[in-house]
């Protein structure tokens, strides 16, 4: 099958439009679906125009590293729901769907990160530098990906003890919710952090494969030593209470 060099993402509400190798649709997907090649597809901007939609303004996504000089505009129909395109979560294991199609769909699902600003009894904020992972060398709050089940205050708590051995408890405060994405692929970075209770009578226990070295600052001194930007916004929010 050959792919065209732009195709159009079209979602809306967990459906997305595919159309057959001659542009022919809505199609559907069938989950776990094994074939010997491909024949569906997302359709091209000309095909969308032809089939009357309109949309939003896409974003532009590079997709040469699945199908050399791809290009994905992912956008949202103006469009009631559409109930006969096929679900999102349909086409991920149906190999009759371009490889293109399934990884926009991948890449489109959030990366969803929990984070905590743990203070001590004088307000200083713990930062840890980090060992591995996008941030090496740099200073960031405690904090990473979330478990399958596991809820945004959870995972931050299980963090602070995984990665220093701190066993703490949040304040109660609403989290801070950021979202970015921040490269060509188009992956969504979703960040939850929340503020803990005053940390007190315990030692810090890093975990060196994680963390390389744990440093308490000054709440203004850590905002401005931070590299993320979901942990200089959660800073920023902090130092405005």
């Amino acid at each position: 099958m050959d792919h065209p060099a732009t195709v159009v993402h079209l979602e809306h509400d967990g459906k997305v439009l595919l159309v057959d190798a001659q542009g022919n649709g809505p199609m559907a997907a069938e989950r776990g679906r094994l074939a010997p090649a491909p024949f569906l597809r997302f359709p091209t901007p000309q095909e969308v125009e032809a089939m009357g939609i309109t949309h939003g303004a896409p974003r532009h996504v590079d997709h040469s590293d699945v199908t050399s000089g791809v290009t994905v505009l992912k956008a949202y129909p103006q469009v009631p729901w559409p109930a006969s395109w096929p679900w999102k979560d349909d086409l991920i294991s149906d190999n009759a769907v371009h490889p293109v199609a399934r990884e926009s769909v991948y890449r489109s699902l959030h990366r969803v990160v929990s984070k905590v600003i743990v203070v001590n009894e004088a307000g200083d904020v713990l930062m840890g530098r980090v060992a591995r992972g996008h941030f090496v060398g740099h200073l960031t709050l405690p904090g990473g990906y979330l478990d399958h089940d596991e809820h945004p205050s959870d995972g931050c708590v299980r963090e602070a003890f995984e990665e220093f051995g701190l066993r703490i408890s949040l304040d109660g405060t609403a989290p801070v919710v950021t979202q970015r994405i921040f490269d060509r692929r188009g992956l969504s970075f979703l960040s939850f952090t929340y503020t803990s209770d005053a940390t007190k009578g315990q030692d810090i226990r890093v975990e060196p494969s994680e963390i390389a070295e744990a440093v308490w600052l000054p709440a203004v001194e850590a905002c401005e030593s931070a590299v993320s930007y979901f942990d200089k916004a959660a800073l920023k929010a902090h130092l405005a209470r």
